[in-house]
């Protein structure tokens, strides 16, 4: 008989849930306290309590060739990068190809999940939801998480004295959705992430004026990297994530700092990160700098005080008549319908292992999903949390002792505090590749380059200097697509098809960099033999 699944939250994590139990012969049942699929990705003009907000505008920052499930591409007439409503489309798509619906209960609220009085023998946990004002309590065999940490927005009000005398209008970012009704505004922003410079990018064409006010600095880069390509085609590299791991720190942050500086000079534009040592996430955004150019956005320093009217900045200068106050300061989360001794927040952290697994559990029956920040796309990261996940759930792979569960996840802090720096937007942020390939280990999907280099060294090159997307998690091991090698080489065609929209007559193949480069040398030739002729 098929173990029973609950899944809480039909987004991105739970969807791919869903597929992986269905997959590995798992029966799920997933509760979605909503009328629809998407979670994060699917806009409403209304903010929800409980449920995660975006703003109209949002594009995705990662491309979809690195953002698509690993079986299941992106249609090659899918623009590079999305806006939320593609997204949601590809979602739709890929929940209708899987058959998924049928596994969720919509308008559904998880009240509680807790522990059966036989957990230690069985592992099994009740589940109690909500649906039409009546509760339903069910027996599930093992549980996932996928509920998402975008939800709580977290305003420090007490780091801002004076706030209660401002007269003008404030909100958290999350209550943003587009600039109706902010027209010909003076307005400051808090915050330097991405929701902070979307948002300021966006204003700044409609307000009168807009500041961004910015602790710390931050890298920018634009989508766009070198030919072209989408910047995560480029930047995310085997090879690549073998130099920033094993160069010493000051080679590297020389490195980030000049491929960083190559757009333009941070400190001119008032951005440079104040620890550039830390491999902070870079903001995405094409428009910042422009904008700044422009003058429609100027970057202040560190909020000290508020007046009636008033921002004063910690360097002294003070900007006057703000009309409306923008909080783009991140996010807490939390779990009401956990017991607060199975996962345990403090200080916006969990003690999971490898962010997903409660070390102290007899049973290992439980796994919280998405829960996580990578230096990449989170689409790739959720489904191969999702494949180890339902595989330990079958009993195909085990978790280590707790003892040694709890010793990996402290040094997992300590690294990551040595890479990222402890603020708040930094809790969950990890190493995008050196993660994949952690959990595509624990399941024997990672791909083995020696191998590759002597069966299939065209493939091998692929892997290692291109990008490293998800597909490769699908060449070997449990749930091994036929498809994963031709995906791998066609797409650069899945990445031009969107953009080649204008038949351009055949150019010539004859490279007129060797002909500049041949017109050059000749006539330093010429100019050789003309100075001889005076001697």
């Amino acid at each position: 008989m098929a173990k029973k699944v609950a899944v809480i939250g039909a987004g991105v994590s739970g969807l791919i849930s869903l597929k992986c139990c269905v997959d590995e012969g798992l029966e799920p049942t997933c509760f979605e306290r909503t009328e629809d699929i998407g979670g994060l990705w699917r806009f409403k003009e209304n903010v929800e309590d409980g449920r995660a907000s975006i703003y109209q505008s949002v594009i995705t920052n990662t491309s979809k060739e690195m953002s698509c499930f690993s079986d299941f591409p992106m249609p090659e007439d899918f623009p590079n990068f999305l806006h939320n409503s593609k997204l949601l489309e590809y979602f739709r798509i890929f929940a209708k190809k899987f058959d998924l619906l049928k596994y969720i209960q919509f308008q559904t609220t998880v009240i509680s999940v807790k522990k059966r009085p036989d957990f230690s023998s069985s592992g099994q946990w009740e589940v109690v939801t909500q649906s039409n004002s009546k509760e339903q309590s069910a027996v599930f065999d093992a549980v996932m998480v996928c509920s998402g940490h975008h939800i709580l927005p977290n305003i420090p009000l007490k780091s801002f004295p004076g706030i209660e005398k401002f007269k003008g209008q404030y909100f958290h970012s999350r209550q943003y959705k587009h600039p109706a009704g902010l027209e010909g505004k003076r307005i400051l922003v808090i915050g330097i992430g991405n929701s902070a410079s979307d948002i300021a990018v966006e204003l700044s064409k409609k307000a009168a004026q807009v500041y961004i006010s910015t602790r710390k600095g931050s890298w920018v880069m634009s989508r766009i990297s070198e030919d072209g390509y989408p910047w995560d085609m480029v930047f995310h590299t085997r090879f690549s994530s073998m130099l920033r791991n094993v160069l010493p720190r000051m080679i590297v942050k020389w490195m980030m700092e000049q491929q960083m500086n190559r757009w333009f000079n941070h400190e001119n534009y008032g951005l440079a990160p104040e620890n550039k040592y830390l491999m902070k996430e870079p903001v995405l955004n094409d428009d910042l700098p422009s904008r700044i150019l422009y003058g429609t956005i100027k970057v202040k320093r560190r909020v000290k005080e508020l007046t009636e009217s008033a921002a004063i900045f910690e360097d002294g200068t003070v900007e006057e008549d703000i009309d409306v106050i923008v909080f783009a300061t991140g996010y807490t989360f939390a779990f009401p319908f956990l017991e607060e001794s199975l996962v345990k927040i403090e200080d916006n952290m969990v003690s999971l292992y490898k962010y997903m697994f409660p070390p102290q559990l007899e049973k290992s029956t439980f796994a919280c999903l998405g829960l996580i920040q990578p230096l990449g796309s989170i689409f790739p990261t959720v489904e191969l949390q999702a494949r180890w996940a339902t595989r330990v759930f079958k009993g195909l792979c085990s978790l280590p002792s707790k003892e040694t569960m709890m010793a990996d996840i402290i040094k997992r802090n300590e690294n990551r505090i040595a890479l990222f720096g402890e603020s708040l937007s930094q809790k969950l942020q990890t190493n995008y590749i050196d993660y994949l390939d952690e959990l595509a280990l624990e399941i024997g999907a990672k791909p083995d380059l020696v191998s590759f280099l002597f069966k299939d060294p065209k493939l091998a090159v692929k892997l290692y200097f291109g990008p490293c997307n998800s597909y490769q998690y699908r060449l070997v091991g449990p749930g091994q697509w036929e498809g994963a090698r031709n995906a791998i080489f066609t797409q650069k065609q899945r990445i031009l098809k969107p953009l080649k929209t204008r038949t351009l007559k055949a150019s010539s193949n004859f490279p007129v960099s060797f002909l500049l480069k041949f017109l050059g040398l000749f006539a330093l030739v010429l100019a050789f033999l003309f100075q001889l002729q005076w001697f």
